[in-house]
């Protein structure tokens, strides 16, 4: 008599946190995401398991308490990227022994970014890592090929520094690891999660249960040996990191490198930094010879400004320690049904649709039954209360069909009962104003600096949106 076989056992698993359940669900359970659960084969567990030896256990596995006075501080031991920008939101360059997860879309520039950033470790020789490689581990792209790329980023010739970036091509972790252990590099580079599998894991490259393991390979190492690994992700068509959600619970920073096809422009944010603050921006331009730090970028989102034109204002916004000057942008026009649009680029809409009603309320402007169109210049998004005054300026603007003076800027939150409430850090976008030339800002009566005031700058202080609507034409 044949001996039937055993039926797989069939599992339930998300593939944002890698949950596990019985059955399907619109809704995880765990991380309460939509539509993740699907359905896949159990399989048994590998024997090995990732073990995480960090600084301070013994070498019998014991661990030793250490008190806060005997670690080093981590900031007098970090890495410079060579990239002032990287370096910013990095929260002042790459600490020893942390996982860097970089992820963007596909041909956005991260390759690009990350070997720049080799080169700038090579060429920094310091008391810590003088002399050490950077080894740089690809799994999507041939060794000739990085190099070729590498190449052209370096101006078609290499430098003797360059002698210290190894490459390596390699999708399988325990070779990338014993690779690295043997040289001992300064950093390493996984160019991308994806495309790397652990021989202690079933299952294809790019899967949950390799992406868990894998990453957890990569933590051990880099936290046993005091070496900072960075390793660039995929995302999805939603813009999210690919893979489960645990995978930005284990890395130390998740840095996001955003922008557009159609613009050069490309801006870095981490949305998660354990060393740094995650309200930092790091702005580039892609170009032929490889990405280009902005160090002044107000310049670049106001380049294309015009002198005056009617829906138009320029507000100064905080992006972690500087100030960035905006432009923001609105269109009214008639709305040929019962329901007006409401259309926002690089702003809230909830947000707008309460300006709109502050506007029609205290300034007596009806607009609720026109079509507005709101938009952030330059493609960044805004989050701060500080661009209400200038939001409101600019769609005032185009209702009334006049423009705002030429070399005026806009800073202020805009309460719902009509009043202008004070923004934090003043002077600095003042500061900032009046550095790019311009002559008159409209701020809350509130935030006109107590102390001397900016020397060719004109400041206009008022206390509700009438009152700026007025002082603004």
């Amino acid at each position: 008599m044949a001996r039937k076989t055993k039926k797989p056992k069939t599992i339930w698993q998300c593939t944002a946190c890698g949950a596990t359940t019985r059955g399907w669900f619109g809704q995880c359970p765990s991380c309460h995401e939509w539509n993740t659960i699907e359905e896949q084969v159990e399989r048994p567990a590998a024997g090995e398991r990732v073990v995480l030896a960090t600084p301070g256990a013994s070498s019998e596995g014991a661990v030793v308490p250490v008190t806060a006075a005997q670690e080093q501080l981590a900031d007098a031991q970090r890495l410079s990227t060579g990239i002032a920008e990287l370096d910013r939101v990095l929260g002042g360059g790459l600490v020893p022994g942390s996982l860097v997860l970089l992820g963007g879309a596909p041909g956005i520039g991260k390759s690009t970014l990350i070997l720049q950033a080799c080169a700038g470790l090579v060429g920094v020789n310091d008391d810590h890592a003088h002399e050490r490689p950077v080894l740089y581990a690809s799994g999507e792209e041939s060794i000739a090929q990085v190099a070729g790329r590498a190449k052209r980023l370096r101006g078609g010739s290499f430098t003797a520094a360059d002698e210290r970036l190894l490459l390596l091509a390699e999708t399988r972790i325990e070779a990338i690891l014993d690779a690295a252990t043997a040289r001992k590099p300064k950093a390493l580079v996984v160019d991308s999660i994806q495309t790397v599998y652990s021989d202690a894991q079933d299952g294809l490259p790019g899967n949950i249960g390799q992406i868990r393991s894998v990453t957890g390979h990569l933590l051990s190492w880099a936290k046993s040996r005091a070496i900072p690994v960075i390793i660039v992700g995929h995302v999805t068509k939603d813009g999210q990191l690919a893979g489960p959600r645990l995978l930005e619970h284990m890395v130390d920073t998740v840095l996001a490198f955003e922008g557009d096809e159609e613009r050069a422009t490309r801006m870095l944010r981490a949305s998660k930094n354990r060393f740094g603050s995650t309200a930092e921006l790091g702005v580039f331009e892609m170009t032929s010879q490889g990405l280009r730090e902005i160090p002044n970028p107000s310049e670049v989102f106001l380049a294309d400004h015009p002198e005056e034109a009617i829906g138009s204002a320029v507000t100064a916004s905080l992006e972690g320690s500087r100030p960035l000057l905006l432009e923001i942008q609105a269109l009214l026009g008639p709305s040929p049904g019962g329901s007006p649009r409401r259309t926002c680029v690089g702003a809230d809409p909830s947000r707008l649709a309460m300006l709109l009603a502050v506007l029609d309320r205290h300034a007596g402007l009806f607009v609720v039954d026109q079509d507005v169109f709101v938009n952030v210049a330059g493609g960044l998004r805004l989050s701060e209360p500080a661009a209400d005054l200038a939001a409101l300026l600019a769609v005032a603007s185009s209702h009334l069909r006049k423009p705002i003076p030429r070399g005026t800027i806009a800073i202020g939150e805009v309460g719902l009962t009509g009043e202008l409430r004070r923004v934090p850090r003043m002077e600095e976008r003042l500061a900032e104003a009046r550095r790019l030339g311009f002559r008159r800002a409209i701020v809350p009566s509130k935030s006109v600096p107590a102390g001397s005031p900016q020397e060719g700058l004109a400041i206009v202080g008022v206390d509700s949106v009438a009152q700026a609507v007025e002082r603004a034409f």
